[in-house]
C-alpha cells in the first residue's frame, strides 16, 4: 500500500453524490487525484489506459453536477470508465479489473446502478440515451429513478452510422438529452475520414461558441467569460458556414468546442446547459487521450490498452513470448501473398494493428484500407473491391463482424463475391470478457449458401488457409484464429492452398473418433495422452472445414468407431450442429453410433484468463477426456481401463 498515491480528497468521496460538498478548486484536486489512483490500478491489473486519463475531468464534471444513478450516465464503448467507476462505489474493488470474479472493464448493469447500459462496442450510446430520455417522458420508473441522460462518445465512434441514425431520430424527437462528444482526435489507431477533418476544422473556432444562438444574437445563454468569444462568432458567420453547422442540421444545439482538461469551463458549461437545455444538445470537448501520464502521452497509440506496467517507467510487465501470436502469422501470410499478387487488398474498421495490418499499410499502402468504426460499411466496401476485381482481405475480430452481418449476407454471400474474411479473436478472449468473445462466427457464417468456413488448428494452417483465401475466386471464404501466441511449430514461407472441404487425420486409433475444428486440437491431443494411459487411443481428425464438411472423412469416421465426437471454439449451431444434420440426413443414427457434440455453453462467460474460461466452457484437455469417458460408459476416470 505504501507506494499507493495520496488521494486526501478523493478519500471522501464514495459516490458521486459526495462531490458536491467540494467547490471548483477541490473539484480540480479530486481530478488530479483521480487520475493518479487511475494510474496506480491499472498499473497492477493492466487494462484500458489512455481512453480512462482522457475523460478524467469529464467525469468528475458530469458526476459533479448531474445526479446519478437518476440521471444516466452512459458511455460509449465504455474502455473510458475506470475513473467512473473508482468513484461510483468501486474503488475498494478497482484492482480486481478484468480479473475473474472481479469488475468488468467495461460498463456493465448487473455491476453497478450507475452502469445504467452496458457497453464494449462503439457507437450504442446516443441511441441509449434517447431511448431512456423517451422513457423518462413517458413515465417509465427504473429503480433508480429517470432523468437526465447524458452520452459520452469518442470522435472514433462518432464516424459510425448507429451513432448519425441516432442523431438524426433524437433531432426529430427534439426530447432534452446531452452528447458529449469526447474529441482527442484518436481512437485506437489515427482518426480517419471526412468526420476526423471536420472535427479538426472547429478547433479554429473560438472556445465555447454556441453557434445557433451566436447567430441569433443570443449571447445571454453563455456564461459572462464566454460571451465575447459568441459575440466573435456571430461576425465570423456573415458569408461563411462554420462551427456545429453539421449538427445543427441534424437537430442539436452544437456548443463548443471546450477544453475538456480545464475544470473551470467544463463545470461552467454542464452547469449552464443543465440549467437551461430544453432539446437535444451536443457539447464538443476535445481532451487528450492518456492525459497526465508521460509514458501514455508518448505512446503511439496513448496506452490505449496496457499490459501491468511500473508506474515510474511506464514499461509493461509482458510475459515472455514462445511463439508467435496468430495475429502476427496472419500478417506475415498476408503479405507474402499480397507480394506476388498485385489485386490483395485489405480492409479493417479501425484496428489495423490489432488485426495485423500495421506492415500490410506500410508496405502497401494504397491497397490498405482502415474504414473507421464502420463495420457495415467495411463489409460492403470489400463487396464493391471484390465487384471490381480486386481481392479483399476483410480483417476483423469475431465480435466485430457481427455488426456487419447483415452485409455479409446480403452484399457479400447473396452475390457470391469473393472476400475473404479474416476473422481474429475466435473463441475466448480473456480479460474483455463476453463482449469480445468470439462464440458465434461459425454459427453465422456456416449456414450461409456459397460460404467456405475454415478454421486453423495451428499457426502453420493458418498460413495455409491465408493462401487457400487468396486463391479462392469461387465466392466468400472466412477463416478464424483466436487471440494469443501460437503453438510454435515450424512455418513455412508461404503457405500452400488447401483442398476446399477437405480434413485431415492427425492420428489413428480405434473406437473412438475426435473430429476438432479449430486450436482445440492442442487440447485434444492431451487428453489423447491421458486417454491413452487408460488403454484408449482415439482416432483424431483435423475437420479444416465447417463448410463445405469433408463428408467423405465424417462418413469413415461415423463407419468405423462406436463414438464420434466433435469440438470447436464455438456457439451451439456451428460446426458440429452441421456435422449432426449430415450424419442424421445420412441416417448414421439409425445404426447404433454415439454422436457428441462440444461446444460453447449457452451462457456468457465473464472475464478470467482464457484457461479459466475454458474450464468454464468445459473445453479443456480434462473435459474432452471426461466426455470420452462418459461416452464409453467409464463413469469415473482412473476408475478402470477401457
Amino acid at each position: 500500500m505504501s507506494d499507493r498515491p495520496n488521494t486526501p480528497l478523493l478519500d471522501q468521496v464514495n459516490v458521486p453524490a459526495d462531490l458536491k460538498r467540494f467547490n471548483d478548486a477541490q473539484l480540480r484536486q479530486i481530478a488530479d487525484e483521480l487520475r493518479q489512483e487511475t494510474i496506480s490500478a491499472v498499473s497492477e491489473t493492466g487494462g484500458h489506459l489512455g481512453a480512462g486519463l482522457g475523460v478524467v475531468e469529464l467525469t468528475v464534471a458530469i458526476h459533479s453536477v448531474f445526479d446519478t444513478p437518476r440521471d444516466k450516465l452512459i458511455w460509449d464503448v465504455s474502455h473510458q470508465s475506470y475513473p467512473h467507476k473508482i468513484i461510483t462505489g468501486r474503488r475498494d474493488r478497482i484492482r480486481t479489473l478484468r480479473q475473474q470474479d472481479g469488475l468488468s472493464g467495461f460498463t456493465k448493469r448487473s455491476e453497478s446502478p450507475y452502469d445504467p447500459f452496458g457497453a464494449a462496442h462503439s457507437s450504442t450510446s446516443i441511441s441509449a440515451g434517447l431511448g431512456f430520455a423517451v422513457a423518462r417522458d413517458l413515465g417509465g420508473s427504473p429503480e433508480a429513478g429517470l432523468g437526465d441522460a447524458i452520452a459520452v462518445i469518442g470522435d472514433g465512434s462518432m464516424s459510425a452510422g448507429m451513432a448519425f441514425e441516432a442523431m438524426n431520430n433524437a433531432g426529430h424527437l427534439g426530447k432534452r438529452l446531452f452528447v458529449v462528444l469526447n474529441d482527442n482526435d484518436m481512437s485506437i489507431a489515427p482518426p480517419v475520414g471526412a468526420l476526423s477533418n471536420y472535427l479538426n476544422r472547429l478547433y479554429t473556432v473560438e472556445p465555447l461558441q454556441d453557434i445557433k444562438q451566436a447567430a441569433k444574437g443570443a449571447v445571454s445563454l453563455l456564461p459572462e467569460p464566454f460571451r465575447e468569444g459568441a459575440k466573435r462568432a456571430k461576425e465570423m458567420l456573415k458569408g461563411m458556414t462554420i462551427g456545429g453547422t453539421l449538427f445543427e442540421e441534424l437537430g442539436f444545439t452544437y456548443v463548443g468546442p471546450v477544453d475538456g482538461h480545464d475544470m473551470p469551463q467544463l463545470l461552467q458549461v454542464m452547469r449552464t446547459l443543465k440549467a437551461r437545455a430544453t432539446g437535444p444538445v451536443l457539447i464538443h470537448v476535445q481532451t487528450k487521450k492518456g492525459k497526465g501520464y508521460a509514458p501514455a502521452e508518448a505512446a503511439s497509440d496513448k496506452g490505449h490498452a496496457t499490459a501491468k506496467f511500473d508506474v515510474l517507467t511506464g514499461k509493461q510487465h509482458k510475459a515472455a513470448s514462445n511463439a508467435p501470436s496468430y495475429t502476427s502469422v496472419f500478417s506475415k501470410a498476408l503479405l507474402a501473398e499480397a507480394a506476388v499478387d498485385d489485386k490483395i487488398t485489405a480492409v479493417t474498421a479501425a484496428m489495423p494493428d490489432g488485426t495485423g495490418l500495421g506492415l500490410f499499410a506500410e508496405r502497401y499502402p494504397s491497397r490498405c484500407f482502415d474504414v473507421g468504426i464502420a463495420e457495415q460499411h467495411g463489409v460492403t466496401f470489400a463487396a464493391g473491391l471484390a465487384a471490381g476485381g480486386m481481392k479483399p482481405f476483410c480483417a476483423m475480430y469475431s465480435t466485430f463482424l457481427q455488426r456487419g452481418y447483415d452485409q455479409v449476407v446480403h452484399d457479400v454471400a447473396i452475390q457470391r463475391l469473393p472476400v475473404r474474411f479474416a476473422i481474429d479473436r475466435a473463441g475466448l478472449v480473456g480479460a474483455d470478457g463476453a463482449t469480445h468473445a468470439g462464440s458465434f462466427d461459425v454459427a453465422y457464417l456456416a449456414n450461409l449458401p456459397g460460404m467456405v468456413v475454415m478454421a486453423a488448428a495451428d499457426e502453420a494452417e493458418l498460413m495455409h488457409m491465408v493462401a487457400t483465401a487468396a486463391a479462392h475466386d469461387e465466392g466468400p471464404i472466412a477463416f478464424r484464429y483466436p487471440r494469443g501466441e501460437g503453438v510454435g511449430i515450424d512455418l513455412p514461407e508461404r503457405g500452400t492452398p488447401l483442398e476446399i472441404g477437405k480434413g485431415r487425420i492427425i492420428q489413428e486409433g480405434s473406437r473412438v473418433a475426435i473430429l476438432s475444428f479449430g486450436t482445440r486440437l492442442q487440447e485434444v491431443m492431451q487428453a489423447c495422452d491421458r486417454l491413452a494411459a487408460k488403454g484408449i487411443t482415439p482416432t483424431v481428425a483435423d475437420a479444416r472445414f465447417a463448410k463445405p464438411l469433408d463428408e467423405d472423412l465424417i462418413r469413415d469416421l461415423a463407419a468405423n468407431h462406436e463414438v464420434l465426437l466433435t469440438i470447436e471454439e464455438g456457439a451451439i449451431g456451428g460446426f458440429g450442429s452441421h456435422v449432426a444434420q449430415f450424419l442424421a440426413e445420412e441416417g448414421v443414427f439409425d445404426h447404433g453410433l454415439k454422436y457428441r457434440s462440444m461446444v460453447l455453453p449457452d451462457i456468457f462467460i465473464d472475464q478470467a484468463s482464457p484457461k479459466a474460461m475454458y474450464d468454464v466452457a468445459g473445453l479443456n484437455a480434462s473435459d474432452i477426456e471426461a466426455k470420452v469417458l462418459k461416452t464409453l460408459n467409464i463413469a469415473s476416470i482412473g476408475e478402470k481401463r477401457a
